[in-house]
């Protein structure tokens, strides 16, 4: 799975780097207006779930136009449409929070499939982090966990598959701002990556970013399949301050001693 992530990039130098139109401070034609939609905060290196994030879409300004690349700030969780809402007009979501969705029923569940056909997107980031449980020691009922950091080994970003939609209040005007928000694809994980965790986010290499995002094209089967970037991808242990989402810095994806029965890992 994924549910921690960090991400360092800037906005408009993202944009400037994928040639795409950053809208995260403004409002999408297409839609209404982004909420929510805040200026750039910094660095994230502890990103956790219903936190405001990033995300890569395609869209068409008009339906004329030819789609294009573009920033957007979602809610990372996704909120379906049919999620009624609290007297003060906020999501009343009462089930699971849906950060994750499984690369096997994006197209089946009912949660993600009105997604899957054409509000399909990227989550950029630098790594995810992953817990692994440790041995049980004298006789605990439960063992502790270290964390590990996948990164991109060439410094350069990661792009994981996503899904967003749209909701809005029950009776509020076609003119009000939706809310947008996304989930990250799962899949098996591979490689050394399968001995930290079983799920893994489903990367998208740069040459199948377009075909990802075609708002106009079915969902790729086979890119569900896959696990782009998979080979740019190494692991490191890093520390345990990242357990608490409190804490937030350089540190907590900076190399830590590993402890000695997951050198080999290393």
């Amino acid at each position: 799975m994924c549910g921690r992530f960090a991400v360092t990039t800037d906005p408009a130098l993202l944009a400037e780097k994928i040639k795409a139109i950053d809208e995260t401070n403004a409002a999408p034609k297409d839609s209404g207006p982004i909420y929510p939609g805040p200026n750039y905060p910094g660095p994230n290196y502890n990103v956790a779930p219903t936190t405001t994030i990033t995300t890569v879409v395609k869209r068409h300004s008009e339906p004329e136009d030819e789609a294009a690349r573009r920033l957007r700030s979602m809610r990372w969780g996704l909120i379906p449409p049919w999620v009624k809402s609290t007297d003060d007009g906020a999501p009343d979501n009462k089930g699971p929070l849906l950060i994750n969705a499984r690369a096997d029923k994006v197209t089946t569940s009912p949660a993600f499939r009105s997604s899957a056909k054409s509000k399909r997107c990227l989550v950029p980031m630098d790594g995810w982090y992953e817990w692994r449980p440790n041995p049980a020691e004298g006789g605990k009922k439960k063992a502790a966990k270290t964390p590990f950091f996948m990164y991109g080994a060439d410094g350069e970003p990661l792009f994981m598959a996503g899904l967003w939609t749209t909701w809005r209040p029950k009776d509020a005007p076609k003119e009000a701002p939706p809310l947008l928000s996304c989930t990250i694809i799962t899949t098996d994980a591979a490689g050394p990556l399968a001995e930290i965790h079983d799920r893994m986010p489903l990367t998208i290499s740069a040459e199948d970013w377009d075909r990802w995002l075609d708002p106009d094209a079915p969902i790729d089967e086979g890119l569900l399949r896959g696990h782009g970037d998979l080979d740019r991808i190494e692991v490191r242990q890093v520390s345990r301050l990242v357990n608490s989402v409190r804490n937030n810095g350089p540190e907590l994806i900076a190399p830590a001693e590993p402890e000695p029965e997951q050198a080999t890992l290393l």
